[in-house]
């Protein structure tokens, strides 16, 4: 990072994030992008929905092309401390638990779907059998 480029902490980073005033985060990278968002081909609402917070995974799943990557360091403003970003959430599987709790209604209709056709089946056979014993007697 060179002297002259300025630093800002995360907290200033979130008060920029409406359509007069837009900053983006990217990489450790804070862009204004205010003047962008009439432009941006994907709409303004995307920028808007990514400012506020770390917009790299955003950016990244888009897939920009090289020329959009060069086309940023025009609104580019500085980096943003990397101490004063808050840690990621990350979200915890289900537990075994659970998994199993989930698991035990499909497998009993599972056994349900199979068995009433079975059941249904062999009632018509039953009744088939009964009908021709019945013939056969009279």
């Amino acid at each position: 990072m060179g002297s002259g480029e300025k630093v800002f902490v995360y907290e200033d980073l979130v008060k920029h994030k409406d359509r007069n005033d837009c900053w983006l985060l990217i990489s450790g990278k804070v862009y204004n992008v205010t003047q962008f968002l009439e432009d941006h081909p994907g709409g303004d609402e995307v920028l808007l929905a990514a400012s506020g917070k770390d917009a790299t995974d955003d950016f990244e799943d888009v897939g920009h092309s090289d020329d959009a990557r060069e086309q940023m360091q025009k609104y580019y403003i500085g980096e943003v401390d990397a101490t004063t970003i808050p840690a990621r959430r990350t979200y915890k599987a289900q537990t075994s638990t659970a998994a199993t709790q989930q698991e035990e209604p499909g497998f009993l209709f599972k056994i349900i779907q199979f068995l009433v056709p079975l059941l249904i089946l062999g009632f018509a056979f039953g009744l088939q059998f009964l009908g021709k014993k019945e013939k056969t007697e009279t």
